[in-house]
């Protein structure tokens, strides 16, 4: 399965981070590119619901990870990370405290 890199495009003092969180880089195997946006934006939201924050769909369709303003996605080819397996975050700050939504 592919093996794609999210980063944040937008400037850090952009405006367009007032509508979601900038989590760094991200690292996700999913089956396309826009399977890694929603994987990444799953983990997310599933971070913030064991600090007892909204967790529903809207979290999802909220998050940094699904804005294409916001990121980008790039393919990895050359990577230290599995290839096989299900899709999943391999490596990223998702919860803003250094823990990948595995």
């Amino acid at each position: 399965m592919p093996l794609y890199r999210l980063v944040p495009l937008a400037e850090p003092q952009s405006s367009n981070w007032d509508i979601a969180a900038n989590r760094g880089e991200v690292v996700v195997r999913a089956s396309s590119s826009g399977g890694a946006r929603l994987v990444a934006a799953k983990a997310e939201a599933a971070m913030a619901r064991r600090h007892d924050e909204n967790d529903d769909i809207n979290s999802i369709r909220a998050s940094a990870f699904t804005d294409d303003k916001l990121y980008g996605v790039q393919t990895l080819s050359d990577s230290a990370y599995e290839p096989d397996g299900p899709d999943a975050v391999l490596d990223g700050l998702v919860d803003g405290h250094g823990n990948a939504g595995k």
